[in-house]
């Protein structure tokens, strides 16, 4: 029996689905029936995409090329490569089929001409797979300020009765003197800093979204309902203004409401100037004034700032906001502002908690309507009816804004939050009800990680998932290679799964290029070869292949994945063959290394390989395709490792960071290196960062802000900065040419623990195959352990002291305590010198290899001299031992458990050979 509150919560429960499905068909929802199909991965910055009522989706990338990928087609095309400037976020930035594109082929983009200053509003003629760029129809272009970035936006969707909206970004600075807030700089030479000459004058096309209806002959008519009717008053076109970066936007096919997420100002809290940053996310009944740069999120203003003077003026009326810039070409008097349908800050959001807290890249997406007459079986579910879903570029999300009859917020809910989201950048339900998806990628600019994916709702019968690797997939003709489908499951659970495995080639034998010759790309010849789970196949001609596993259940539902396989190209072998990895490296001079590459193909610059397989000695151009980076690094070892790496810097990858930061060059903002050697050595440096990390700044390192970061707290941040102080000069990458070569490295200002070298060697590729990469990585010790660059610190703390030879040392170390160095070359070690001190009870070192408890190779007791401070030496002879270890400095007393010693360093004293680094 239900008790009184369970019985009311159910109720509520059933109203809640009751209101949710108020279409003449509801039907039980299941979240777990989602699935996400990848259609597409590499894409190169990728922009917009539509769907077309064929199911064919076309997409654009900033580059300028206009792509399409055909329904149940596996290669995407290229329709076009339009001519545009990428400069200050301008490209291809806009596309929009036209609403009877089936029968017409009009393909309108928005894009930025390298010869004008602005962008063009364009109508195409799709003729066949080619987009005919001599059809241009200029509907519309409109010019931007260049002298400085940023915010220009760019989106196109068609609306009810043919209406296109054109979104156009404020194209103004966001730095400057603003501080984070209203950018209103009307002192002489400051236009790109004043938002008042673009997204709050009527006159002007910028910080709006446009409404025309294009017609047949490539014009277009003002429609009725335009915020402007008088052209005196206003630009015509104009349907809303007071935009700051409206760069997606979304029509309501049914109501013909427009939505769009607009991107906020950076400042991270309230302040005299006026309201912290929101982004939005907008809802336009009508044409109306939306504020901008008077005001943000629900109409919270700003106050008008004299920028010359620094004085702060009255708060700017909402009912009444007024125009008085020297920059404006408008009116003066503008329409009311309309507050923001959903607004949210960097920090967590009392009035919209579902949304969290971190970055912000406000987008909107469609409105989804479910219809009972579209048989789709892998539509979206009653569950979504009259949904908006919006979404966010940078905190990764999906959020469905579920609206009541009255197109209010109704509630929020997270969209698929087990998923990860790779920056969704655009997103469009197809006719047959699934959502279509492009993923931006990790950082600001090119991504491995960029794709189209689509994600449907699946109703009965769950496809099974398919998951495809292989072995051996790469050499010369023959090449047998093992495939497995290992992963594959059914989310049913009950069926049983047949397996078949098809290849279809994308070069023939007849191409001479090397594998580069496009013409040969879409031409496959599609076979089975195998209906194995696990099957072994030899290829016997030479060619690139797509070897595609399709998995089918026994009610006939079936997904596939795709490996590919080079034949004709073995892989090259590439190897140090001095220095190897664990050797040490001198503290000065030079580090020298020689590199053997044997490649079937291309020969081999080793004579034993040469002999052993009759090749010719390697090319000589191989020698310019051979390069070896070397770095001078500090820390532990693991703080390389690209998939882990410090605290700092794991929590700078999870963050927005590298969006604008990058650790030598220049991005949107300086180079780390360039922050930590500004701060590095500054009293309370590390604290004024953290500050300027949480609330954001200005104007410290030019005009562009840094954004506020309130989603983490102060000690987050302070692992970042300490991460970033780490950096210093010695840590930049050499280059050095060739298979042999001698790199000096001078005299490095710091200590260096350890030098990476990695070697990359890319092969001239065959008539049938691309060329193909190896890099091969080793790692070099200072013979001087220094106990704060222990890869593993287990017990002891690292106390700081300028009488240790880092200035830090490993403290407080009790009975059990230990550190560990990895990978070590103890066939070049003679012995070890312990830099000890200890007024406790002092006890024993024991040095061990491989483990805690593993063999030791020395050991020696630890004499109290009753300083904490002053280090003396111990030297410990090391047992003859050969190979590459780890070694565990075990610290140990029969009787005391804690206050033992303190240790500065380890100096391995090496035995005297010819080169003492490669432990010869």
């Amino acid at each position: 029996m239900l008790d009184p509150g369970s019985a009311c919560r159910c109720i509520i429960g059933l109203l809640v689905v009751l209101t949710r499905c108020s279409v003449a068909y509801c039907e039980a929802y299941d979240p777990d029936r989602f699935e996400v199909t990848v259609l597409q991965t590499g894409l190169v910055r990728p922009m917009e995409l539509d769907v077309a009522d064929d199911g064919t989706v076309f997409w654009i990338e900033l580059d300028g090329r206009l792509r399409c990928l055909p329904p149940n087609t596996a290669e995407p095309k290229t329709l076009a490569e339009l001519n545009v400037t990428t400069e200050q976020e301008n490209g291809l930035i806009g596309l929009a089929l036209d609403p009877h594109f089936a029968q017409n082929g009009f393909v309108f983009l928005q894009y930025s001409p390298p010869d004008f200053s602005g962008q063009h509003i364009s109508r195409f003629h799709l003729n066949g797979n080619r987009l005919d760029l001599d059809s241009e129809k200029l509907l519309l272009k409109y010019e931007e300020q260049r002298r400085e970035c940023c915010h220009h936006a760019g989106s196109l969707e068609f609306g009810p009765n043919g209406l296109l909206f054109v979104g156009t970004g404020d194209n103004t600075h966001p730095g400057g003197d603003s501080q984070g807030y209203a950018p209103i700089d009307e002192r002489p030479d400051q236009e790109p800093y004043d938002a008042q000459k673009s997204a709050s004058n009527s006159q002007s096309y910028n910080g709006k979204v446009l409404r025309i209806k294009p017609l047949p002959d490539g014009s277009y008519q003002i429609p009725a309902g335009n915020l402007f009717s008088n052209p005196d008053q206003g630009r015509p076109e104009i349907y809303v203004m007071g935009c700051r970066n409206p760069w997606r936007i979304s029509v309501d096919a049914v109501t013909g409401h427009l939505y769009w997420g607009d991107v906020g100002p950076d400042a991270g809290g309230d302040g005299p100037r006026g309201s912290r940053g929101y982004d939005e996310i907008n809802q336009a009944r009508q044409a109306g004034n939306f504020g901008w740069p008077y005001f943000i999120g629900n109409n919270r203003p700003y106050h008008d700032v004299d920028f010359a003077t620094g004085d702060i003026g009255p708060e700017f009326d909402p009912a009444k906001p007024e125009n008085h810039s020297p920059n404006n070409t408008g009116i003066s008097l503008l329409p009311p502002a309309v507050p923001a349908f959903i607004y949210y800050p960097y920090a967590d959001s009392p009035e919209f908690p579902e949304l969290g807290s971190g970055g912000r890249t406000a987008c909107a997406g469609p409105v989804y309507y479910f219809d009972q007459a579209n048989t789709s079986a892998t539509r979206f579910p009653s569950h979504f009816h009259r949904t908006l879903f919006i979404y966010e570029w940078t905190r990764h999300w999906i959020q469905a804004v579920h609206l009541d009859e009255q197109y209010q917020v109704d509630s929020i809910e997270r969209f698929l939050p087990n998923h990860a989201f790779a920056r969704p950048i655009d997103m469009v339900f197809g006719r047959n009800g699934s959502l279509y998806v492009l993923e931006y990628g990790d950082t600001w600019g090119v991504n491995q990680n960029a794709r189209l994916v689509r994600i449907d709702y699946i109703r009965g019968n769950r496809s099974p998932v398919a998951q495809a690797s292989a072995t051996n997939n790469i050499g010369r003709h023959p090449l047998t290679v093992a495939f497995s489908s290992a992963g594959s499951f059914d989310p049913d659970r009950d069926d049983v799964l047949e397996y078949r495995w098809t290849s279809f080639r994308s070069t023939d034998s007849s191409d001479q290029s090397n594998g580069t010759d496009k013409s040969s790309v879409n031409s496959y010849a599609r076979q089975v070869i195998s209906d194995q789970a696990n099957p072994t196949v030899t290829f016997d001609q030479p060619g690139v292949y797509n070897v595609e596993l399709t998995v089918t259940d026994s009610h006939g539902a079936s997904r596939s994945s795709t490996v590919p396989v080079l034949v004709g190209n073995s892989p090259p072998k590439l190897t140090f063959a001095y220095p190897q990895d664990g050797d040490f490296f001198p503290p000065t001079g030079s580090i020298d290394y020689q590199l053997q590459v044997t490649d079937q193909e291309d020969g081999s610059n080793d004579e034993a390989a040469v002999q052993q397989f009759d090749l010719e000695f390697i090319a000589s151009e191989a020698v310019n395709r051979t390069t070896t980076n070397i770095r001078l690094l500090s820390g532990p070892i693991q703080a390389d490792d690209a998939d882990q790496g410090p605290p700092g810097l794991q929590l700078m990858k999870a963050s927005d960071c590298f969006n604008c930061h990058a650790v030598q060059q220049k991005r949107v903002g300086p180079p780390l290196l360039e922050v930590a050697n500004k701060y590095r050595h500054q009293p309370d440096a590390l604290a004024k960062s953290v500050e300027r990390v949480r609330l954001g700044s200005t104007g410290v390192w030019g005009k562009v802000p840094m954004i506020p970061h309130a989603q983490h707290t102060d000690d987050e941040i302070q692992e970042m900065v300490r991460w970033v102080y780490s950096l210093e000069p010695d840590s930049a990458v050499i280059v050095s040419p060739g298979f042999v070569n001698s790199v000096d490295i001078g005299t490095p200002k710091k200590t260096i623990s350890h030098i990476q070298l990695v070697a990359n060697y890319q092969d001239g590729g065959s008539r049938w195959a691309p060329p193909i990469d190896v890099s091969q990585r080793v790692t070099l010790r200072n013979p001087k352990l220094e106990a704060e660059y222990a890869d593993e610190i287990h017990g002891p703390m690292l106390l700081d002291s300028q009488a240790a030879s880092n200035a830090k040392f490993a403290g407080a170390i009790n009975h059990g305590h230990y550190l560990r160095f990895a990978a070590l070359n103890f066939a070049a070690i003679e012995s070890m010198e312990l830099h000890v001190a200890s007024a406790g009870a002092g006890g024993s070192i024991q040095l061990r290899i491989d483990a805690v408890d593993g063999p030791v190779v020395g050991s020696t007791e630890i004499n109290v001299n009753g300083h904490w401070e002053e280090f003396y030496s111990l030297k410990v002879p090391i047992s003859p031992t050969i190979g590459t270890h780890d070694l565990f400095v075990v610290f140990a007393h029969p009787t005391h458990a804690g206050g033992l010693m303190n240790l500065d360093r380890i100096d391995c004293k090496l035995k005297e050979v010819d080169h003492p680094q490669y432990g010869e």
